[in-house]
């Protein structure tokens, strides 16, 4: 049944702006600010988009919510305030003393769908993680991507379920316990059917970064494209009930005002939060190795509650594989001094030489203001295997054992754990760059890109897969066939054990970094992490290690293979592997 709807549209561009609702054209009136508006009637899924100017073509609106025919196509009215959301129980939860999960819808089932992976919620929950964060759902061009070329930030992919199927699955999540981080980009916009340029200011004249021009936040006319980012911001947060937003590549969003848009959305969703009754969490993905990023806004610092740390990433991916190229370079010549110096204090370059950026970088973490949770800690995520040649995980290359003993260090590390889908079971399908463009042109200039990229790394461009060749999609998919068959069985095992010790031992979730202590020999290949009365043992050697410890051990909480033997103070570690001591 129709009724009489207000469009409004963001639009200072053009001169003329009409509106098209199910197939009839209307005039809309010009208000101050570059505001358009028209009272039309219209069916509550009214296919509906806007004329700019003289071009007779209709285009989505920047702030649809539902794109049923693709980003090229017309918007689709949609209602969130409509689903009956069944999660009235659920209070929330704070990121501290929480573990993450992130997931690619995507690739996660073999269907692909926000409803499919409804269905293997249960997997999470045995498993024993918190939280689960998505990759960019938001509205891409073509059916499968990373997510990060979105241009509708406002709307769901059609392909993942869209808006409706979104809500379905945060709900079910929340009835099973978990939380749900939403990742989203607010640095860029993707090369394909990014029509915002037509209505709104959307870029800063002259400004770029690695993705392409950079968003508008401090020229002229920039009001309202912040407001146009922070809306979105809390859109996720109210409209579709999620928990916090991981939010992409932070050092480039430029902003040159007094009061930085991160603050100001810090500002915000902390509002949001109180108005909510639930913990709301915004974690940044940020380069910049700065702690104020972290620091609360009445500290001095932007109130970002969290940010993901590379540098704990760097450090232990080179311990485990021995890979010192590019950016691994300062963490291999650090060899376990470097790990340490991350378990510690979070930042390796804080203010030290940089030898991949070839100058001093970082600022040092004050361990005794800043909780080990503000920082999250991985040894995979997407872009760490995805920007690799060929997308392989790190159970491409390392032993059984030596997954295990990468999966202790993270889980029983001072920071956020955060694992990546199929990590918990050592998966073997690679997770590679896959795009689906419709414009050959921009299809065509990825695949030759990508392929000459690694080609300049020493890499036979043949051995790159082609990002639009839907195979390289397929195979990125996960096989789940895998968790009921050794190895990947026991490392599952593991896993679970690791995050069931951490729900029951609170010196495993001490957020306090100045407690944080480690041992370790380089020539062994030996690690000992303090964790108050615990000890986190780990061999990364290939032979038996004898250790001497500061205390004298009790009792093996956790072993990833054969028992240590215990005597006193010592222990002797079998090869690749880790364990979990009480001490007296």
């Amino acid at each position: 049944m129709s009724a009489a709807v207000e469009f409004a549209v963001w639009a200072p561009v053009p001169e003329r702006v009409r509106l098209q609702v199910d197939g009839s054209v209307y005039d809309m009136r010009r208000e101050d600010g570059g505001w358009w508006r028209a009272e039309v009637e219209a069916r509550p899924e009214a296919d509906y988009g806007f004329l700019l100017g003289d071009d007779d073509t209709p285009r989505p609106d920047p702030r649809s919510r539902r794109q049923p025919e693709g980003v090229h196509g017309l918007s689709r009215r949609h209602d969130p305030a409509s689903y009956a959301w069944g999660d009235r129980a659920w209070t929330g939860r704070p990121l501290a003393g929480g573990v993450v999960y992130e997931m690619h819808v995507g690739t996660f089932t073999p269907e692909g769908t926000l409803d499919a992976a409804v269905g293997r919620l249960d997997h999470l929950v045995d498993l024993g993680v918190d939280f689960v964060e998505l990759l960019p759902v938001n509205g891409f061009d073509g059916t499968h991507n990373w997510g990060y070329d979105g241009v509708l930030w406002y709307t769901v992919q059609e392909s993942y379920g869209g808006p409706a199927a979104y809500q379905r699955f945060v709900d079910a999540c929340h009835q099973r316990g978990l939380g749900v981080l939403q990742d989203v980009v607010y640095n860029h916009l993707g090369p394909s059917g990014n029509y915002l340029p037509l209505f709104m200011p959307i870029f800063s004249e002259g400004g770029a970064n690695t993705w392409g021009s950079s968003v508008n936040l401090s020229g002229p006319d920039s009001d309202e494209v912040r407001r146009y980012v922070i809306d979105n911001a809390l859109m996720w947060l109210h409209d579709m009930h999620v928990d916090g937003l991981r939010l992409d590549a932070v050092h480039a969003l430029v902003d040159e005002r007094a009061t930085h848009v991160l603050e100001e959305m810090a500002q915000e969703v902390d509002r949001l939060s109180v108005a909510e009754g639930r913990p709301l969490t915004l974690i940044a993905e940020s380069d910049l190795n700065d702690p104020r990023m972290v620091t609360p806004r009445v500290a001095g610092g932007t109130g970002i509650h969290a940010q993901w740390s590379d540098d704990f990433h760097h450090a232990l991916h080179s311990v485990l594989t021995g890979e010192g190229q590019g950016y691994y370079g300062d963490f291999a010549a650090a060899g376990l001094a470097g790990l340490a110096k991350t378990l510690t204090g979070a930042f390796f370059h804080d203010g030290a030489y940089s030898s991949f950026r070839r100058r001093h970088h970082g600022r040092p973490v004050d361990t005794a203001l800043l909780p080990g949770w503000k920082f999250l800690g991985y040894l995979q995520d997407h872009d760490q295997i995805g920007n690799r040649a060929v997308g392989d995980r790190v159970s491409a290359s390392l032993s059984p054992g030596l997954l295990a003993v990468g999966a202790t260090l993270v889980l029983t590390s001072p920071f956020t754990p955060m694992l990546f889908m199929g990590e918990e079971w050592g998966a073997s399908t690679p997770w590679q760059f896959f795009t689906s463009h419709t414009d050959p042109d921009i299809g065509r200039a990825t695949a030759e890109g990508r392929k000459g990229e690694f080609a300049e790394h020493g890499w036979d461009a043949d051995e790159v897969p082609d990002p639009q060749d839907p195979e390289t999609f397929d195979r990125s998919k996960l096989d789940w066939s895998e968790p009921e068959r050794d190895p990947h069985r026991r490392l599952l095992a593991v896993h679970r054990a690791l995050l069931r010790l951490r729900h029951e031992h609170p010196d495993l979730v001490d957020p306090d970094l100045s407690r944080v202590q480690v041992s370790w020999d380089d020539a062994d290949r030996w690690l000992v992490l303090h964790r108050g009365s615990l000890r986190v043992v780990a061999n990364l050697a290939d032979a038996p290690r004898e250790i001497d410890l500061d205390v004298p051990v009790t009792d093996v909480l956790f072993a990833t293979g054969e028992l240590p033997l215990l005597d006193g103070r010592t222990v002797t570690v079998p090869a690749e592997s880790a364990a979990l001591l009480t001490t007296a």
